[in-house]
């Protein structure tokens, strides 16, 4: 799906801005409240927008550990495996990869000995064969799709792409 300057400023503000409204996210875009809605539906039905939900901080909540997890898998498991991480709340994410494990998943914990004990109940699952786990000391680069909104808004040229 094509992303072009209106959609790209509208994303911006729909990140930047999140919980103002339509009409003024159109008072600001200096176009017509239909069309910035029109441009929001197409967006989420188009897979573009994919929530519009609150971002939870895991620190917050009491769980300031981060830790990847990559986990092996006994050939044949993945889905099985895959559907019992979905079972462990601790993991935020799981993705299947390539490289030195099957599965790389986002832990948090509430400190270390959580953290161990999260790893061992991944251990004793069936289908694991081993983990291996790396914490993470300091977030560098905070989560964020802005900066590749503005650059596919820009096309392949660098030049923005026609509303």
């Amino acid at each position: 799906m094509a992303v072009d300057a209106l959609d790209t400023r509208i994303l911006r503000l729909l990140i930047e801005q999140p919980r103002t409204s339509v009409r003024e996210y159109a008072r600001i875009l200096g176009v017509a409240r239909g069309t910035v809605q029109a441009r929001i539906d197409r967006l989420e039905r188009d897979g573009v927008i994919t929530s519009t939900g609150p971002v939870l901080s895991p620190a917050a909540l009491g769980h300031p550990v981060l830790a990847f997890v990559h986990v092996e898998v006994v050939q044949g498991h993945l889905d099985e495996v895959g559907d019992a991480l979905a079972g462990v709340p601790e993991i935020v994410e799981a993705f299947s990869v390539t490289g030195g494990g099957d599965l790389l998943t986002r832990v948090v914990a509430r400190d270390a000995g959580h953290l161990e004990d999260v790893i061992q109940r991944l251990i004793q699952l069936p289908g694991v064969v081993r983990t291996r786990t790396e914490i993470a000391l300091r977030e560098r680069v905070a989560h964020r799709l802005l900066p590749l909104v503005e650059a596919v808004g820009r096309g392949p040229a660098g030049r923005p792409s026609a509303p």
